[in-house]
């Protein structure tokens, strides 16, 4: 394995005079099939390993989210097509019901996630194909070994990689980062649901700060069911906004900060000049939806870091690096970056190739802002890291670990 540490030339983000970071929230299409299947992954890796004591070969990292269509109206619009969801890639069926599985764990996440979503407002169609046979062997081919689960047969740190791929991670956040992050996050709190039920979840904000001035853009899906006039809405807009502003100066001491919400709203269009929704998300009528074009791992769209090569969202937690080595550099980052100090920037790079030991990267890669480097140091973190990646599987596969939101 090569382990290279270099001592970086960039400024770090939070010294850039100007930053950019984008969060799509909760209710976001994008978000929505980012989140399904994931969350199909889990139960995947849950019923493998029930039916069969290890797990087996699948990928449901492909989604797509076509718009329904709805009539919008003050006090409560109808739908008038339902919005489809298509899962697809590829599974290992046996005897096991995976269509099912699918069925069931999206619907579930939708009744658990979006209130205002029912079963008729969503049709789940599952379009998993059988995994290769080159693919479904890689789960033969690892030998037992000591640091095996009892719950599993496989020897996951001989897993071979299914995929060719070169992932990041990266720490701190920068306050941007966290502004961002909290304001969807408060959105859809529970206390500002409370506040405002007319909020949807469908939140998205983008995040600007140029020195240290920070302006905020956010898209709130207004649900037509609680909006009985034109006027309402823009009196219950000032509201959220003025709520949004006095939690985001409270929290983060931030002396220069704008907020603008729905900037595409104009006064005297009626609901034609309003950013409403039947059930709380633009899926309804006016968005569609796809795996990979949402959040990157952490959750955020951050503009100045770099991206690895592949989405997070619905790939094997065994095999897959997209998935593994994703986790893995961000817990990496984080580490040393707890070790260089607070002033410091931390960026991870891994690489390895289809049919390598997923264990055993070809290379990874640190780039510090750090003046002085203490390479053993590093290697040291990342060795213990590797070691201890059975226990990265169990979180991954078990749902404990999830990146994004």
């Amino acid at each position: 394995m090569i382990v290279e540490v270099e001592r970086s030339k960039r400024v770090a983000t939070q010294r850039r005079r100007f930053e950019i970071v984008e969060r799509k929230g909760l209710g976001h299409p994008d978000t929505i099939c980012d989140l399904v299947v994931d969350s199909i992954c889990v139960e995947l890796a849950k019923q493998y390993m029930r039916e069969y004591g290890q797990l087996m070969h699948f990928n449901v990292d492909k989604a797509l989210l076509a718009a329904g269509e709805v009539e919008n109206r003050f006090g409560g619009g109808v739908m008038k097509r339902p919005i489809r969801l298509i899962v697809g890639d590829r599974a290992t069926f046996n005897s096991l019901d995976v269509d099912g599985i699918v069925r069931a764990t999206a619907s579930r996440w939708f009744s658990e996630n979006l209130k205002h979503v029912k079963d008729e407002h969503i049709h789940i169609e599952p379009m998993l194909g059988s995994a290769s046979a080159e693919l479904r062997s890689l789960f033969m081919i690892a030998q037992p070994s000591s640091t095996t689960s009892s719950t599993t047969s496989t020897s996951t740190t001989s897993i071979p990689s299914n995929d060719t791929s070169a992932l990041v991670g990266y720490a701190p956040s920068t306050l941007l980062e966290q502004v961002v992050r909290d304001t969807e996050l408060f959105i859809n709190s529970a206390r500002f649901k409370a506040e405002f039920p007319e909020a949807g979840e469908d939140v998205k904000v983008m995040g600007f700060r140029y020195d240290d001035s920070i302006e905020l853009t956010i898209a709130v899906a207004f649900i037509d069911a609680y909006v009985e006039s034109e006027e309402q809405y823009f009196a219950r807009k000032r509201e959220m906004l003025n709520a949004i502003d006095e939690h985001i100066r409270e929290k983060f001491g931030i002396k220069h900060l704008s907020i603008e919400i729905n900037t595409l709203d104009r006064e005297g269009k009626g609901i034609e000049g309003l950013y409403l929704t039947v059930l709380g998300t633009s899926a309804d009528g006016s968005d569609s939806g796809q795996v990979g074009r949402g959040n990157r791992a952490n959750g955020l769209i951050s503009l100045m870091r770099p991206a690895g090569s592949e989405s997070y969202a619905g790939k094997n937690p065994l095999s897959h690096i997209g998935k593994v080595y994703t986790a893995l550099c961000f817990e990496i980052a984080e580490d040393l970056y707890k070790m260089l100090g607070e002033d410091d920037e931390v960026l991870v790079w891994m690489y390895n190739k289809i049919g390598k030991p997923v264990g055993e990267p070809i290379a990874v890669v640190v780039e510090v802002t750090a003046d002085s480097i203490d390479g053993n140091n590093i290697r040291g973190i990342i060795d213990e890291h590797l070691t201890s990646i059975d226990e990265l599987y169990k979180r991954l596969m078990s749902g404990v670990t999830r990146l994004g939101y």
